[in-house]
């Protein structure tokens, strides 16, 4: 079993910045990409960004390239979500996954989830 655990969320001027940390534990060898998605009040979840935990390779959405970052620290187990010039519309529910092959993007694609952090930016 694998288990994700959220934090850092939180309320935020908009032009702000947060950073998210997720720390993973268990059977880490059975998962090889960490993910972060989001959902807004009555929309569907959504992918936000992803890494792959030995390659480093990382993937955005469109939404939020060239303003979040996601990194990550083997020796903690921990995968970070870097958060910069943050708007209103990133408003939501924060969720890290991990995957243990699926398509990066595709919520279908992720085995564990955490129980999410709420961000939110005022505008």
């Amino acid at each position: 079993q694998v288990r994700v655990v959220e934090s850092g969320g939180g309320l935020v001027q908009a032009g702000g910045s947060l950073k998210l940390s997720c720390v993973v534990s268990g059977r880490t060898f059975s998962y090889w990409r960490m993910g972060w998605f989001r959902q807004a009040p009555e929309k569907e979840r959504e992918f936000v960004a992803s890494i792959n935990w030995s390659t480093r390779n990382t993937y955005y959405s469109d939404s939020v390239k060239g303003r979040f970052t996601i990194s990550r620290d083997n020796a903690k187990n921990t995968v970070y979500l870097q958060m910069n010039s943050l708007k209103p519309e990133d408003t939501a529910i924060y969720y890290c996954a991990a995957s243990s092959g699926g398509y990066y993007s595709n919520v279908d694609g992720y085995d564990y989830w955490g129980q999410g952090t709420q961000v939110t930016v005022s505008s």
